[in-house]
């Protein structure tokens, strides 16, 4: 007996929250200028307030965005061999990853290098030393490393955790499918609340103190152990009704607990966050309360998400297909315009707006031009067929048919 719902290619909701969880991404780099926390370019407006709103989603967007992306995979998998899986993925994650490395990229590092390290040399002559690795920009023994993936690092991972899915599936294709109708069933209730915080603080309290988040892939054992899991799990329960019919129960429970979990890690955060030690008890009792904030908040947005994100349309159809661009290149764009628009001396609310809406203009042209370019549409993950025949199919599908 399979848990499995009976047909469909897609979830709108997973599209919805797929799109959402991007969007929040590109506010929260945003944000990232303004927090006082390191990155490549820093406001010299630094603003403190920023850092319990920034802790909204800092424990959970990028573990929800691997969940969604796991079953995602799923639908690709149930209609292809292991191997094609593969290869499909390599193809659509694979180019994108080395282009934006060489193209896309740099220009964030040449800021950093620049603003940094008082780099005074132009963008021509800093892109051949960024590609052949001979910067030497270091600050005492922190160096920056070239070629890097910066924000890329989340396809690099997805390309990986993708490779060791095909090989699960070569080995063990029933086994797996077994496995999330059983996971799908067993995860509701109480164990769908309490077991997933369990692994996310067993991570934070053993993994996490001696492995440090740092998206270079080897050695980031606390990353992968929350994110290849969601990657998983994501993968296993994707089809499961009974899985999705209880996260639209516990969603009100959930997002109680990730609202009161959020608000305890926000205040710990902000009484240390000029370095001073904890007690050790609170700390370890603070990696729970991430850990409870972390799953809580998934599960409520998929709650929600599955209770009310149903339907599709060609909007779904259209954002679905730009998320990748806009994800490529969003980035960039913000370290840039925030560079250059910081030394204008504007006030600052105003400055943060026109860093959102270029970097929202500028997703949204990119991804207008790259997908009727067909040279350009491997470079940024878009299938080389032209991708107006599914926002008129959607459209289409909206429309109430004739009558006869």
């Amino acid at each position: 007996m399979t848990d499995a719902t009976p047909v469909s290619d897609r979830r709108n909701d997973l599209d919805w929250i797929r799109v959402g969880a991007f969007f929040l991404l590109i506010l929260y780099h945003v944000g990232m200028f303004y927090v006082p926390w390191d990155w490549h370019v820093k406001s010299p407006h630094p603003i403190e307030w920023l850092e319990p709103v920034m802790q909204l989603t800092n424990p959970w967007r990028l573990t929800l965005l691997f969940l969604v992306s796991g079953a995602a995979t799923r639908f690709m998998a149930d209609k292809l061999s292991a191997g094609a899986l593969a290869g499909q993925r390599l193809w659509r994650l694979l180019p994108p990853l080395v282009f934006a490395m060489f193209v896309i990229v740099p220009p964030q590092s040449y800021y950093e290098v620049v603003e940094q390290l008082g780099y005074a040399g132009g963008y021509v002559d800093f892109w051949p030393a960024y590609v052949t690795a001979s910067g030497n920009w270091c600050q005492g023994d922190d160096c920056l490393i070239t070629p890097t993936w910066n924000h890329m690092w989340f396809v690099a991972y997805l390309i990986f955790y993708t490779l060791v899915l095909a090989v699960l599936l070569w080995v063990a294709r029933k086994p797996l499918v077994v496995l999330g109708d059983w996971l799908g069933r067993t995860l509701s209730g109480w164990r769908l609340l309490l077991l997933p915080i369990v692994w996310l603080a067993f991570c934070r309290i053993v993994l996490m103190p001696r492995f440090e988040i740092t998206h270079a892939f080897g050695g980031d054992w606390y990353n992968h152990a929350m994110s290849f899991a969601a990657f998983l799990l994501g993968f296993l329960v994707a089809k499961s009704e009974t899985f999705r019919a209880a996260t639209i129960r516990l969603r009100w429970p959930a997002l109680a607990l990730a609202v009161g979990a959020w608000a305890a890690w926000a205040t710990y955060a902000w009484i240390y966050r000029d370095g001073a030690a904890p007690p050790e008890a609170l700390r370890q009792t603070m990696r729970v309360v991430y850990a409870t904030d972390q799953w809580c908040a998934i599960l409520a947005v998929l709650g929600f998400g599955a209770r009310h994100l149903t339907r599709g349309g060609p909007a779904l159809t259209y954002l679905t297909l730009a998320v990748f661009p806009f994800y490529i290149v969003h980035q960039t764009v913000i370290v840039v315009a925030a560079y250059h628009l910081s030394k204008l001396g504007l006030n600052q609310a105003l400055e943060g707006a026109l860093v959102i809406a270029l970097t929202f203009a500028a997703c949204f042209a990119t991804y207008e031009i790259v997908r009727r370019v067909a040279v350009l549409r491997p470079l940024f993950g878009l299938k080389l067929a032209a991708d107006g025949a599914a926002i008129r199919a959607a459209w289409r599908r909206r429309r109430p048919a004739s009558p006869a």
